[in-house]
């Protein structure tokens, strides 16, 4: 049995190797999907009639309208924004449609919104001098949001390789992503789940007995993490009524913002909370038979 004391002293200070900062293959395919009209855009670079050679272009290649929004580092399609004069809600999405039927009212629009986002004065006064580099560098800024979401993926990646890889030498069962449902069409076991769309992280199946894993990874302090904390109590509790064991795998110290919450569910649910540490050593042998 671990101590709650070895649990928050063993956190793992990192799971990110180099490739979790920039998914540079992501950023490259991108940026090269849109090369073409990017590389018609750049002809607006220097170009002195500037109104006129923008409005030449949109309608010659409608196709260079879908990828204005990219260059304000915008990737929805539905775009509304706020009428400074008016103060009105507007919804401008027509602007970046290349199925579009151009009007005057359409023109008078598009030059509003190339004056208004600055982009005419990017254009006109070289602040930049190609627009293929420009945008990697916009679509390098914009994964770096998607940072917490490979945190995640990383931190599944690696439980999943533990889980699998104690499996085949026990030769026991596992799935990711398990529903209630599939457990109960490909294992036999019912298992009745406290929301209907909810999917466990990883599921083992020893041919005589389930048990159901969730893991997570918190690199900050999070004001939610009390609420994290509670919600697998009660998700450790819902399952136990049913003979099912949850375990719970979690890492990182943004734990150290929230340890009272942290060891009140530690010790609320049999001390079923472990890290990767814990899991690389020996955890799964002890609770797994």
């Amino acid at each position: 049995m671990s101590t709650f004391q070895s649990l928050t002293s063993t956190f793992t200070p990192t799971i990110f190797t180099w490739d979790f900062y920039c998914d540079f293959p992501k950023i490259k395919n991108n940026t090269f999907k849109i090369k073409v009209s990017l590389n018609i855009l750049n002809s607006l670079l220097w170009e002195k009639d500037i109104e006129k050679k923008f409005l030449e272009i949109l309608k010659t290649y409608p196709e260079t309208r879908e990828v204005l929004p990219i260059l304000l580092a915008v990737r929805e399609k539905f775009i509304i924004t706020l009428n400074k004069d008016t103060k009105e809600i507007e919804n401008i999405s027509f602007l970046f449609d290349k199925k579009i039927t151009l009007d005057l009212k359409w023109e008078k629009e598009v030059l509003k919104f190339f004056n208004e986002s600055w982009l005419k004065e990017v254009f006109e006064n070289k602040y930049i001098t190609n627009l293929n580099d420009y945008v990697f560098g916009i679509e390098t800024w914009l994964d770096s949001n998607a940072r917490k979401n490979r945190s995640w993926t990383m931190m599944e990646g690696l439980v999943l390789d533990f889980i699998k890889s104690f499996c085949d030498k026990k030769w026991f069962q596992c799935k990711d992503q398990a529903t209630a449902k599939w457990i109960s069409e490909n294992w036999g076991v019912r298992i009745e789940s406290d929301k209907s769309a909810r999917r466990f992280d990883f599921a083992i199946f020893t041919w005589i007995k389930v048990y159901l894993f969730e893991t997570n990874f918190y690199g900050w302090g999070w004001s939610k993490l009390k609420a994290v904390a509670w919600e697998f109590a009660g998700l450790y509790h819902f399952l136990q009524n049913q003979n099912i064991d949850l375990i719970w795998i979690t890492d990182w110290l943004g734990w150290q913002t929230a340890l009272k919450p942290l060891e009140e569910t530690y010790n609320s649910t049999n001390w079923k909370i472990y890290n990767l540490a814990m899991l690389r050593d020996w955890i799964l042998n002890d609770l797994i038979k």
